[in-house]
């Protein structure tokens, strides 16, 4: 016969000779007694029983209140408790199962039913332990690796900043030629998009656990999104002679057009950056991008168009983190991110995709006043 010495039972009845009979049936376990609710209670929170066969019956205080005080105890909620009961009324294991109980076993008692019942609900409490146990391991886990990660980003900056000041010591120092200038800034530049890479993993963690600081500020769009392709995509669009076109409500920009939205002004660039760098790495060769700006509801809207369609695999879950199609170096977190940015700064953003139209995200901001 197997042994149970591990498990306990608390059994609550207030009949001596009930007793006896559950006490005799389940000698295998370890057994603790009651015979009212104060007693029950009082023994359920010192013992701790795995397992807790509930009257229902009992004068001062009936099984179902016991129940109801050890489910709303934080100490005992998680006990499963059995009723043993005369009653046989649809209505009061309703009742029972109301106040917490996890199962109903009439009397007259069946020593079979008994145990087969009992060892059931020990098994599941074992499981659920298991599995409470297992989750607060992968908790732990995930912290001390967020915790590694983010030391090691912080850490990463002091010999970056070495890096970035490197080539301005070097040019104090002597005469340099034209070559050497242009692998300097190489360095420089380098250098700097590390640094924007590491502020915005730090950024990234903070706004998906809610603790980005975020203070919007006027922005001008258009004037940013000219920044991004001339410092970003002025050599790839050349290279590959992918035309980028700027519009603003349908027209073509003037000279001293502006659109002032709030934002943070490190989050629109980092999202543009990647909703523009995720159309171009989709387009063809010899093909035009579309920037479409719109000025005439409450939120700002901004289209970024190509031609080419999202591939199904990944049409539902586009903006999810780590969805990546077809890009060896890609690591899936480009329009994640830009998703978490565009609702840190209280927008959207959604993407449409088809023959028709080709791919367009459309990302809404709040516009300044």
């Amino acid at each position: 016969m197997l042994n149970y010495n591990n498990e306990s039972i608390l059994i609550v009845d207030d009949t001596p000779e009930n007793l006896d009979v559950l006490g005799g049936i389940l000698s295998n376990y370890k057994r603790y007694f009651a015979t009212n609710g104060k007693q029950a209670i009082e023994r359920a929170n010192s013992i701790l029983p795995d397992l807790i066969l509930l009257d229902i019956m009992m004068p001062e205080m009936d099984g179902y209140e016991i129940c109801r005080q050890l489910k709303s105890n934080e100490k005992t909620c998680d006990i499963p408790i059995i009723f043993i009961t005369a009653k046989t009324e649809d209505n009061d294991e309703l009742v029972g199962f109301e106040a917490g109980g996890a199962d109903f076993i009439s009397k007259p008692i069946n020593p079979l039913k008994i145990k087969a019942r009992v060892k059931t609900h020990l098994a599941l409490k074992k499981a659920t332990d298991n599995l409470k146990k297992q989750n607060k391991l992968l908790i732990e886990h995930q912290q001390l690796l967020e915790d590694v990660d983010r030391i090691s980003r912080h850490d990463l900056k002091t010999p970056l900043n070495s890096i970035i000041n490197a080539p301005e010591c070097i040019r104090i120092a002597g005469i340099i030629n034209e070559q050497q200038e242009e692998f300097l800034t190489m360095i420089e530049d380098s250098g700097y998009r590390i640094l924007t890479m590491i502020n915005n993993s730090l950024d990234l963690y903070k706004m998906e656990t809610g603790k980005y600081e975020f203070k919007p500020l006027p922005i001008d769009i258009i004037a940013l999104i000219n920044r991004i392709i001339y410092k970003e995509f002025s050599s790839y669009s050349k290279n590959y002679n992918i035309n980028i076109h700027i519009k603003f409500d349908e027209k073509p920009l003037c000279k001293n057009d502006s659109f002032i939205i709030l934002g943070c002004e490190l989050l629109c660039y980092s999202m543009m950056s990647n909703i523009i760098k995720n159309a171009v790495e989709a387009q063809h060769i010899d093909d035009v991008i579309n920037i479409l700006l719109y000025n005439n509801n409450e939120m700002a809207e901004i289209h970024v168009q190509n031609s080419k369609v999202v591939p199904d695999e990944i049409k539902n879950t586009f903006f999810d983190k780590y969805v990546s199609y077809g890009k060896k170096s890609g690591t899936g977190l480009g329009t994640y991110s830009a998703k978490l940015m565009a609702e840190t700064q209280g927008g959207s953003i959604e993407m449409k995709s088809s023959d028709d139209i080709g791919t367009i995200v459309i990302i809404k901001l709040p516009k300044s006043d």
